[in-house]
């Protein structure tokens, strides 16, 4: 009779640290995920911002224009009117843009946190191993 032993064997170590292995992959591959859904999400919204600014500016344009013809062919107050809303149009447009601008460079879409801690357990299985 073989005497009984609590040892594992290097079949079953091997298989063990395999599967653990593969939970750790997973665990990067997810957080690599998310931190990518993250930063594409603050990019749409600055896309967002920087195509409502070519919205207003292009409306802004129109009232441009019907100022100058406003202005062109009757000298009234009319004009006036048309003037202030093509200002605050343009300028709105310039916030919008800005508002945009600023929220592209927030935006991270590489996953540093997942790239780091991949780094950290290659390092950690290269001092086990």
């Amino acid at each position: 009779m073989a005497p009984e032993s609590n040892e594992r064997t290097i079949g079953q170590l091997v298989a063990d640290a395999t599967h653990d292995l593969q939970g750790i992959v997973r665990g990067e591959i997810a957080l690599a995920k998310a931190e990518v859904a993250q930063g594409a999400k603050v990019i749409g919204k600055g896309a967002g911002m920087f195509a409502g600014a070519a919205f207003l500016g292009l409306l802004g344009l129109i009232f441009l224009f019907h100022t100058l013809a406003n202005v062109v062919a009757i000298w009234l107050p009319v004009w006036a009117g048309y003037l202030v809303v093509t200002v605050l149009l343009l300028v709105l447009a310039g916030v919008l843009a800005l508002l945009g601008k600023s929220a592209m460079q927030k935006a991270k879409p590489a996953p540093e946190r997942a790239i780091e801690q991949g780094k950290e357990t290659i390092a950690a299985l290269k001092r086990e191993g």
